[in-house]
């Protein structure tokens, strides 16, 4: 391993972490796993972008002690960015877990291919 890897290592779990929610929703097919699959892969996305923003070295920027120097802080949009994105997330794992649940409701199976073998014999 070279030392860009040991210095990135966020960046490369940030990855990895991808990666393996990517599969899980590729690979699986009940609903509810692949619900799982996507919230890791927007952890992953997060600590990417939080990775990202910081410098080390430099703190948050609230201003204490009067020091106004800007080097002295990082940049806050990034984070801003974050903590706006896990509440979408929220709200979309919300909305995706209720349509599980009505389709759970309507079909009694959780299985992707058998609730759309299910529609296409509803449609005939």
């Amino acid at each position: 391993m070279g030392p860009n890897l040991i210095a990135n290592y966020g960046q490369v779990v940030a990855m990895m972490l991808f990666v393996i929610g990517f599969a899980n929703l590729l690979l699986n097919k009940n609903l509810i796993k692949k619900i799982i699959g996507f919230n890791i892969m927007d952890s992953a996305v997060y600590l990417f972008l939080a990775e990202m923003g910081y410098i080390k070295d430099r703190t948050v920027p609230i201003v204490v002690d009067g020091v106004q120097d800007v080097t002295a802080y990082i940049n806050p949009i990034p984070s801003g960015l974050v903590l706006t994105g896990i509440v979408v997330s929220v709200s979309v794992s919300a909305l995706m877990l209720s349509l599980t649940i009505r389709l759970y409701k309507r079909y009694h199976t959780l299985n992707l291919d058998e609730i759309s073998t299910l529609l296409r014999k509803e449609e005939q």
